[in-house]
């Protein structure tokens, strides 16, 4: 399910129509709560894609490639950050937490 998020995600980097912010939002939502680092990359990811939707709509080609490639790295970092948070959570004990 997490595979299938983060590719759909990618697919709406890829589209980037205003619509496509409320899709990613709901789709991001299921990691909300994980942790202060997940939450800040979240946070991170939709400035950047809500700032490549402002671009595309606005006709700004010049700035498209940048901050396409921007919110693709963004949205990497975020898939790494929740695939070691559930690889580490088994690990954690019993349900302990900083």
């Amino acid at each position: 399910m997490r595979l299938d998020c983060f590719q759909r995600l990618e697919a709406l980097v890829d589209s980037a129509g205003v619509d496509d912010i409320e899709e990613a939002t709901a789709l991001l939502r299921r990691f909300k709560g994980r942790s202060r680092e997940v939450a800040a990359a979240i946070d991170e990811f939709m400035l950047d894609f809500m700032t490549l939707v402002f671009v595309v709509e606005n006709g700004e080609a010049g700035f498209e490639k940048p901050v396409r490639k921007l919110a693709r790295t963004r949205l990497s970092k975020l898939e790494r950050l929740v695939t070691v948070m559930a690889e580490e959570k088994p690990a954690s004990g019993a349900g302990l937490s900083l």
